[in-house]
Protein backbone atom coordinates (compact mmCIF):
# COMPACT_ATOMS: atom_id res chain seq x y z
CA UNK A 1 0.00 0.00 0.00
CA UNK A 2 0.94 3.78 -0.89
CA UNK A 3 1.98 5.68 2.37
CA UNK A 4 0.85 9.45 1.77
CA UNK A 5 2.64 11.99 4.37
CA UNK A 6 0.25 15.31 4.81
CA UNK A 7 2.32 18.36 5.67
CA UNK A 8 -0.43 20.90 6.87
CA UNK A 9 -1.14 22.68 9.70
CA UNK A 10 -4.59 23.40 9.86
CA UNK A 11 -5.59 20.06 11.93
CA UNK A 12 -8.83 20.21 10.39
CA UNK A 13 -8.25 20.28 6.76
CA UNK A 14 -5.48 17.76 7.21
CA UNK A 15 -8.05 15.36 8.56
CA UNK A 16 -10.63 15.83 5.91
CA UNK A 17 -7.37 15.24 3.56
CA UNK A 18 -6.79 12.19 5.05
CA UNK A 19 -10.43 11.12 5.08
CA UNK A 20 -10.92 11.74 1.69
CA UNK A 21 -7.42 10.06 0.39
CA UNK A 22 -7.65 7.50 2.93
CA UNK A 23 -11.12 6.10 1.09
CA UNK A 24 -8.80 5.01 -1.98
CA UNK A 25 -6.90 2.55 -0.18
CA UNK A 26 -3.67 4.92 0.24
CA UNK A 27 -1.98 4.86 3.63
CA UNK A 28 -1.96 8.28 5.29
CA UNK A 29 0.29 10.37 7.97
CA UNK A 30 -0.52 13.91 8.91
CA UNK A 31 2.85 15.26 10.39
CA UNK A 32 3.20 16.10 14.00
CA UNK A 33 6.48 17.64 14.10
CA UNK A 34 6.23 20.87 11.96
CA UNK A 35 9.55 22.13 13.34
CA UNK A 36 10.92 18.78 11.96
CA UNK A 37 9.47 17.59 8.98
CA UNK A 38 12.54 15.91 7.23
CA UNK A 39 13.04 14.04 10.43
CA UNK A 40 9.26 13.04 10.35
CA UNK A 41 9.52 12.06 6.80
CA UNK A 42 12.73 9.74 7.79
CA UNK A 43 10.65 7.72 10.14
CA UNK A 44 7.48 7.69 7.55
CA UNK A 45 9.45 6.88 4.45
CA UNK A 46 6.18 8.02 2.71
CA UNK A 47 5.97 7.64 -1.35
CA UNK A 48 4.12 11.21 -1.63
CA UNK A 49 3.95 14.07 0.50
CA UNK A 50 1.19 16.20 0.32
CA UNK A 51 3.08 20.01 1.26
CA UNK A 52 1.25 23.56 2.35
CA UNK A 53 3.23 26.36 1.72
CA UNK A 54 2.61 28.69 4.66
CA UNK A 55 3.73 26.54 7.49
CA UNK A 56 4.79 27.39 11.09
CA UNK A 57 8.97 27.27 12.09
CA UNK A 58 9.67 27.29 8.44
CA UNK A 59 7.57 27.34 4.86
CA UNK A 60 7.27 24.85 2.29
CA UNK A 61 9.31 25.66 -0.23
CA UNK A 62 12.24 25.18 3.26
CA UNK A 63 10.62 21.54 3.83
CA UNK A 64 11.02 20.78 0.06
CA UNK A 65 14.11 22.04 -0.56
CA UNK A 66 15.46 19.73 2.81
CA UNK A 67 13.39 16.59 1.92
CA UNK A 68 15.28 17.22 -2.01
CA UNK A 69 18.16 16.72 -0.29
CA UNK A 70 17.62 13.42 0.86
CA UNK A 71 14.74 11.35 -1.59
CA UNK A 72 13.26 11.88 -5.39
CA UNK A 73 9.62 10.77 -3.70
CA UNK A 74 7.02 13.43 -5.00
CA UNK A 75 5.96 16.48 -3.28
CA UNK A 76 2.65 17.78 -3.74
CA UNK A 77 1.90 21.19 -3.29
CA UNK A 78 -1.61 22.02 -1.99
CA UNK A 79 -2.09 25.53 -1.50
CA UNK A 80 -4.06 28.85 -1.72
CA UNK A 81 -1.26 30.86 -2.60
CA UNK A 82 -1.23 29.73 -6.46
CA UNK A 83 0.01 32.58 -8.03
CA UNK A 84 2.19 32.02 -10.47
CA UNK A 85 5.07 32.98 -9.03
CA UNK A 86 4.77 30.07 -6.68
CA UNK A 87 3.71 27.49 -8.69
CA UNK A 88 7.13 28.64 -10.96
CA UNK A 89 9.06 28.79 -6.96
CA UNK A 90 7.64 25.38 -5.78
CA UNK A 91 8.17 23.23 -9.51
CA UNK A 92 12.47 24.98 -9.54
CA UNK A 93 12.46 23.72 -5.33
CA UNK A 94 11.84 20.00 -6.97
CA UNK A 95 8.19 19.86 -6.64
CA UNK A 96 6.40 17.28 -9.07
CA UNK A 97 2.84 18.99 -9.24
CA UNK A 98 0.68 22.28 -7.52
CA UNK A 99 -2.50 22.09 -6.53
CA UNK A 100 -4.70 25.61 -5.58
CA UNK A 101 -6.85 25.32 -2.86
CA UNK A 102 -9.74 24.94 -1.89
CA UNK A 103 -9.78 21.57 -4.46
CA UNK A 104 -12.42 18.80 -5.25
CA UNK A 105 -11.70 15.59 -3.03
CA UNK A 106 -12.24 13.43 -6.08
CA UNK A 107 -9.88 15.59 -8.25
CA UNK A 108 -7.25 15.69 -5.71
CA UNK A 109 -6.98 11.59 -5.70
CA UNK A 110 -6.85 12.10 -9.08
CA UNK A 111 -3.84 14.22 -9.39
CA UNK A 112 -2.10 12.32 -6.29
CA UNK A 113 -2.97 9.28 -8.70
CA UNK A 114 -1.58 10.54 -11.61
CA UNK A 115 1.88 11.39 -10.07
CA UNK A 116 1.80 8.32 -8.66
CA UNK A 117 1.68 6.85 -11.89
CA UNK A 118 4.36 8.76 -13.60
CA UNK A 119 6.74 8.68 -10.76
CA UNK A 120 6.18 5.11 -9.85
CA UNK A 121 5.59 2.86 -13.32
CA UNK A 122 7.63 5.60 -15.85
CA UNK A 123 10.38 4.27 -16.13
CA UNK A 124 9.67 0.15 -15.69
CA UNK A 125 8.97 -0.48 -19.54
CA UNK A 126 12.71 0.79 -20.56
CA UNK A 127 15.39 0.83 -18.18
CA UNK A 128 17.65 3.27 -20.23
CA UNK A 129 17.80 5.68 -23.07
CA UNK A 130 20.78 6.00 -25.42
CA UNK A 131 22.22 7.92 -28.28
CA UNK A 132 25.40 8.24 -29.82
CA UNK A 133 27.28 7.12 -26.72
CA UNK A 134 25.12 9.00 -24.37
CA UNK A 135 23.18 6.79 -21.90
CA UNK A 136 20.12 7.91 -19.64
CA UNK A 137 19.16 5.74 -17.10
CA UNK A 138 15.32 6.10 -16.15
CA UNK A 139 15.60 4.14 -12.93
CA UNK A 140 18.12 6.45 -11.09
CA UNK A 141 18.00 9.89 -13.34
CA UNK A 142 21.89 9.28 -13.95
CA UNK A 143 23.40 10.30 -17.46
CA UNK A 144 26.37 8.60 -18.46
CA UNK A 145 28.87 9.12 -21.00
CA UNK A 146 32.60 7.30 -21.80
CA UNK A 147 32.32 6.19 -18.11
CA UNK A 148 31.87 9.35 -16.45
CA UNK A 149 27.97 9.64 -15.04
CA UNK A 150 26.19 12.62 -13.35
CA UNK A 151 23.13 13.22 -11.63
CA UNK A 152 19.98 15.40 -12.86
CA UNK A 153 17.39 17.35 -11.93
CA UNK A 154 14.12 16.13 -12.40
CA UNK A 155 13.68 18.99 -14.50
CA UNK A 156 17.35 18.18 -16.33
CA UNK A 157 15.67 14.62 -16.66
CA UNK A 158 12.42 14.76 -18.31
CA UNK A 159 13.46 17.47 -20.43
CA UNK A 160 16.21 14.82 -21.93
CA UNK A 161 14.30 11.79 -21.60
CA UNK A 162 11.70 13.68 -23.95
CA UNK A 163 14.03 14.99 -26.64
CA UNK A 164 15.56 11.47 -26.58
CA UNK A 165 12.13 9.42 -26.80
CA UNK A 166 11.48 11.54 -29.60
CA UNK A 167 14.60 12.00 -31.30
CA UNK A 168 14.77 13.11 -35.38
CA UNK A 169 11.76 15.28 -34.34
CA UNK A 170 11.50 19.03 -32.97
CA UNK A 171 9.72 19.06 -29.49
CA UNK A 172 7.57 22.45 -29.16
CA UNK A 173 8.42 24.53 -26.05
CA UNK A 174 4.55 23.96 -24.95
CA UNK A 175 5.03 20.63 -25.14
CA UNK A 176 8.41 20.15 -23.27
CA UNK A 177 6.76 22.67 -20.68
CA UNK A 178 3.71 20.45 -20.32
CA UNK A 179 5.88 17.54 -19.73
CA UNK A 180 7.75 19.35 -16.76
CA UNK A 181 5.26 21.03 -15.39
CA UNK A 182 1.72 19.33 -15.96
CA UNK A 183 -0.32 22.74 -14.75
CA UNK A 184 -2.98 24.69 -16.64
CA UNK A 185 -1.49 27.81 -15.28
CA UNK A 186 1.08 29.59 -17.61
CA UNK A 187 4.41 29.40 -16.85
CA UNK A 188 7.09 31.71 -17.27
CA UNK A 189 8.98 30.40 -20.27
CA UNK A 190 12.19 31.64 -19.35
CA UNK A 191 11.85 28.98 -16.62
CA UNK A 192 12.23 26.28 -19.67
CA UNK A 193 15.02 28.58 -20.90
CA UNK A 194 17.45 28.33 -17.82
CA UNK A 195 16.25 24.57 -17.39
CA UNK A 196 17.69 23.67 -21.14
CA UNK A 197 20.71 25.83 -20.40
CA UNK A 198 21.29 23.93 -17.12
CA UNK A 199 20.99 20.26 -18.73
CA UNK A 200 23.79 21.58 -22.00
CA UNK A 201 26.22 22.52 -19.25
CA UNK A 202 26.14 19.04 -17.86
CA UNK A 203 26.47 17.17 -20.83
CA UNK A 204 29.13 19.58 -21.66
CA UNK A 205 31.10 18.05 -18.62
CA UNK A 206 30.69 14.76 -19.77
CA UNK A 207 32.45 15.87 -23.36
CA UNK A 208 28.96 15.99 -25.36
CA UNK A 209 28.48 19.43 -27.06
CA UNK A 210 25.64 20.80 -29.57
CA UNK A 211 23.75 17.83 -28.91
CA UNK A 212 20.38 19.63 -27.76
CA UNK A 213 19.69 22.14 -30.92
CA UNK A 214 17.20 24.89 -30.97
CA UNK A 215 14.96 25.41 -33.56
CA UNK A 216 14.47 28.99 -33.08
CA UNK A 217 10.13 29.45 -33.27
CA UNK A 218 9.68 26.23 -32.93
CA UNK A 219 11.25 24.07 -30.29
CA UNK A 220 14.44 21.69 -29.87
CA UNK A 221 15.26 18.87 -31.06
CA UNK A 222 18.42 15.57 -30.82
CA UNK A 223 18.84 14.91 -34.35
CA UNK A 224 19.70 11.33 -35.33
Amino acid sequence: MYKIYIVEDDAALAQALKTAISAWDYEVCCAARLDDVTGEFEQIKPHLVLMDITLPFFNGYHWCRQIRKISKVPIVFLSSASDNMNIVMAMNMGADDFIPKPVDPSVLVAKIQAVMRRCYEMAQPAPILSHAGLVLDLGDSTVSFEGKTLELTKNEFRILQTLLENKGTIVSRDALMLKLWQVDSYVEENTLTVNVTRLRKKLAELGISDMIKTRVGSGYIIET
